[in-house]
């Protein structure tokens, strides 16, 4: 029986991994190697927390010639739009780099009608920002629980740990599948997530940042 990493990337050969300093130090030329087309790292987090490894993990993947995606982990309890400065006083995004990302998988013991109001803030202010419109994570049962028909207009990146790819109760589309997070490849110690784009390289090139999307 084929392994879940290679029937998955039979369908889809487009491939990536996602990072935070939980990764430790990563060997990025060992990464390139690895038939990697993409990369999400960990950037920020509230509105004080940078993730340790961003700048390092950051630079040495466009060091490699890879594509770079950054994520903020999202907390409802604290002001979205204190986050979002946060992550853009952080993150300079160039040419050819992904949209921001916004991880939303935990309520932190808001209602629903909190989330989606601190999501929409967020997202609000970051695209006022980069002129773009961010990527929304999370998981499928978290999506379809909290966030189905809220962000329709919205690239999503879904999370299912799965043979079979996301189904998202809203009919929405996902741009991104992240498949496990007990990924094994070389340059990373540790296990890492999998993921993959719903698309060939050339529409993975099309979904980076265009030269009319750089505001900042």
């Amino acid at each position: 029986m084929f392994p879940r990493k290679e029937i998955i990337s039979r369908i889809y050969p487009v491939k990536g991994i996602d990072v935070s300093h939980y990764q430790e130090v990563i060997d990025w030329k060992s990464i390139a190697e690895n038939d990697i087309a993409f990369v999400f790292v960990k950037a920020t987090e509230g509105i004080s927390l940078k993730d340790k490894l961003f700048t390092r993990n950051w630079e040495r993947i466009k060091q490699e010639g890879l594509k770079r995606g950054a994520y903020h982990f999202f907390r409802p309890t604290i002001s979205a739009e204190k986050q979002a400065a946060h992550f853009s006083r952080s993150v300079e995004l160039e040419l050819g780099d992904f949209p921001p990302v916004l991880d939303v998988e935990v309520l932190d013991g808001v209602s629903k009608k909190v989330l989606l109001i601190g999501v929409h803030a967020w997202l609000v202010h970051t695209e006022m920002e980069y002129g773009v419109k961010p990527i929304i994570y999370t998981n499928q049962d978290f999506y379809n629980k909290y966030l189905r028909n809220a962000f329709e207009n919205y690239p999503l990146w879904i999370a299912r740990y799965s043979l079979r790819e996301p189904k998202l109760k809203d009919d929405s589309k996902w741009v991104f599948w992240q498949y496990t997070s007990a990924g094994k490849i070389k340059g990373i110690k540790g296990r890492t997530d999998f993921n993959v784009f719903h698309g060939t390289l050339e529409e993975l090139d099309h979904f980076s940042l265009q030269p009319r999307e750089i505001l900042r």
